[in-house]
């Protein structure tokens, strides 16, 4: 049976195939017509979402042709495509004090050229492409209706990922994904599939790190043994903090009655009461839904829910419904590090807790613990994730000089940057880095001078992450993150959250996509979409 919405069904996603194509030539474009890509040629590329990372992505690729936009709320898209001019402004007149040159890196040494800015005139082009590309609201619209299109960028919320994605590989087209990839296991595997099943498609997950020379340099540190054995990783990100709200109870008007029926009392200051304030002063500052956004195309596979300003724009990855917390926004930058350089795996077991959690919104901090299994020669892992502000302790190898803060306070000097990071605990010595990888170092500090430089041994990107794709996409270079490694890498993270949200250890049979202790929890590991949308498999 097909699902339809406004005349757009599966069937006819499937016919367009023919036409979309899936293979690589070097023959023109004229010659092997529409949807088919040269490697010569400028790829035909369509974003859907452009108000977050997708205004990103999308300037990065500003040297091939911008020929559709898609989005569900125009008077935020709008915003993101006219700032593009504001930030060509200040590229023309940078200031002197500008910190942010050579893509935020230190200023010594040569530049990553995974981390170079773009250039001005990519600027330039992207702010004419932009205003000429086609727009359109729905993307089924867009893959159904738009024929050049060779290759989509994916930057929606997390549980629009998957079902975009999967209707663009359906019709040949390349696709890139921002993190965490999709929603749900399920998703990751029916991804990771269509990945497999579609070897001319490019696949890369927005994951840049993974790009980075630095980040390389990581994983050669420790594959190359410079701390010996691994056995144990300590993974942290003080997300949300300061970057979206969680731990909220839903907006709801306060209720007149009890649960008896009769009239409610009065309300009280206790736990509870106060959470029902604070749903009704959030309902009662809801406000009206802005006029360019299609709230229910915006819900796409989630279930119905009223709009609120405190879901969209940004905050819905607070919210279970769209999103998932701060592990699935930035585990795919920094679990990506120990899940390659020491070839993890599915983990065997993995327990999450937190502070107060109401299933609805995530809480404000967690940590999760994941054990893996050896591998090969590879000892067995402990892994743990902290976010919220929680921290790892700090290492023994640190300095215990002490020094004033800004509150004239007594701290330590060395400190674990609370930002986020990763250590490696070695048999030799520990190994610990930033987000995404950069600036790593060697524990003790005499290890890190005595050691030096690691062999490379991984190849360096010449591009930015998202020209990496395009130019995989022309058959030049593999992809830096492609959906048979990223999905794997997401799985991990998704059964974190499976374990918050079932509110149990779980034990996890990788090779089944089966939870084999808590049969309650397999349920989480998919989604039933609503009626006008299906999981392409």
């Amino acid at each position: 049976m097909e699902d339809k919405d406004k005349g757009v069904s599966r069937r006819q996603f499937i016919e367009t195939a023919a036409i979309a194509g899936a293979g690589l030539t070097i023959v023109p474009r004229h010659v092997l017509g529409m949807g088919y890509t040269a490697p010569s040629d400028l790829l035909n590329i369509a974003t859907v979402g452009i108000g977050g990372m997708g205004h990103n992505n999308t300037m990065a690729v500003g040297s091939q042709n911008i020929v559709a936009i898609c989005d569900v709320d125009w008077d935020y898209a709008q915003k993101s495509i006219d700032n593009y001019s504001r930030q060509l402004e200040q590229r023309r007149n940078p200031q002197q004090n500008d910190r942010r040159q050579n893509g935020g890196q230190r200023e010594q040494g040569p530049v990553d050229p995974a981390r170079a800015p773009v250039p001005i005139e990519t600027m330039e082009r992207i702010v004419d492409q932009t205003a000429k590309a086609k727009r359109y609201t729905d993307y089924r619209e867009m893959l159904a209706q738009q024929k050049d299109i060779d290759a989509v960028i994916v930057a929606t919320p997390d549980h629009m990922h998957a079902p975009i994605a999967l209707a663009a590989m359906d019709l040949g087209k390349h696709v890139y994904v921002q993190k965490p990839l999709c929603w749900c296991v399920d998703e990751a595997r029916a991804l990771a599939k269509k990945a497999k099943d579609n070897p001319k498609i490019a696949t890369q997950m927005g994951n840049q790190g993974h790009s980075g020379a630095e980040s390389r340099m990581t994983v050669e540190y420790i594959q190359q043994g410079a701390i010996g054995d691994v056995n144990a990783v300590q993974v942290w990100t003080n997300r949300p903090l300061g970057y979206w709200p969680q731990g909220l109870p839903r907006p709801k008007p306060l209720s007149t009655t009890n649960a008896n029926g009769q009239p409610a009392g009065a309300l009280g200051w206790n736990g509870r009461a106060v959470e029902a304030r604070l749903a009704a002063a959030l309902a009662a500052e809801a406000g009206p839904m802005p006029e360019k956004l299609n709230w229910d195309l915006f819900l796409g596979v989630a279930p119905k829910v009223d709009y609120h300003p405190v879901y969209h724009p940004f905050n819905w990855r607070g919210w279970v419904d769209w999103g998932q917390g701060a592990l699935g926004d930035m585990g795919a930058h920094l679990i990506d590090f120990p899940f390659w350089a020491l070839d993890l795996g599915m983990p065997t077991s993995i327990e999450t807790i937190s502070t107060p959690f109401n299933d609805v919104c995530y809480p404000n901090a967690t940590t999760t613990y994941y054990e893996f299994a050896p591998r090969g020669n590879k000892p067995a892992v402990k892994m743990t994730w902290y976010d919220g502000g929680l921290l790892p302790p700090r290492p023994a190898e640190f300095s215990d000089e002490m020094v004033e803060d800004r509150q004239g306070r007594l701290v330590y000097k060395d400190q674990v940057d609370p930002g986020g990071g990763v250590m490696f605990i070695g048999s030799k010595g520990k190994l610990m880095h930033e987000t995404y990888g950069y600036n790593p170092r060697l524990l003790p500090q005499s290890l890190h001078d005595s050691y030096g430089t690691p062999k490379q041994t991984l190849p360096r990107i010449q591009t930015s992450h998202e020209m990496n794709w395009v130019e995989a996409a022309k058959g030049i270079t593999p992809a830096s993150s492609p959906f048979d490694y990223a999905a794997r890498l997401v799985e991990v993270m998704l059964l974190g959250v499976v374990s918050l949200r079932a509110r149990t250890k779980i034990y996890y049979d990788a090779a089944n996509m089966r939870i084999t202790n808590a049969p309650h929890a397999n349920d989480l590991l998919r989604r039933e979409y609503r009626s006008s949308f299906k999981l392409t498999l």
